[in-house]
């Protein structure tokens, strides 16, 4: 994924550690040309688990302001194979667009069916009506790091208000 985002000259703005899946695809990003930002909690940083070679790194006081600034920085979303802490950065980013604080793109880089559980969750939450049919919409599901580039590069934001479908729905009123 981070050979691709910097081929196609994308930047990076992820959690800003030197651990794991996010710190390959940071170092990637920027060996193919692209900028990494990085955006470490303060506890994180004083356990001494940030990325030294970000362009930028930038270290808040807690979670909340480091989602924040993460939110402020990025012009996407890429969830990836992750744990607790991807999957409520994702359904924060969701809950965002869907009441419209933002139109950007949210892909689910479903490697190996690693979100098919989850995706059958989103599903089964359309299904009970605790969200509108349309709700799909609001994130893309990419098979491969090409896909989710190629969706990248063409998206262009939908100029139909979710929120207002989600608000209109006649279940709600009744």
């Amino acid at each position: 994924m981070g050979i691709l985002m910097g081929k196609a000259g994308f930047n990076l703005v992820y959690g800003g550690g030197s651990l794991g899946t996010m710190y390959k695809n940071a170092q990637a990003v920027k060996e193919f040309g692209g900028k990494v930002f990085g955006v470490l909690p303060k506890k994180l940083h004083e356990l001494g688990v940030g990325n030294g070679n970000c362009d930028t790194l930038y270290v808040t006081e807690e979670m909340r302001s480091r989602k924040e600034k993460l939110d402020s920085l990025s012009d996407a979303t890429i969830a990836l194979s992750g744990g607790f802490g991807t999957l409520e950065e994702l359904t924060e980013m969701i809950v965002q667009k869907q009441l419209g604080y933002n139109k950007k793109a949210i892909v689910i880089l479903n490697t190996n069916g690693f979100y098919d559980h989850l995706l059958n969750f989103f599903k089964e939450i359309i299904n009970q009506n605790f969200a509108a049919e349309n709700s799909a919409e609001i994130y893309f599901v990419a098979k491969t790091p090409v896909e989710a580039i190629e969706y990248l590069i063409n998206y262009k934001p939908s100029e139909s208000d979710i929120t207002e479908k989600w608000l209109k729905r006649e279940e709600l009123r009744s």
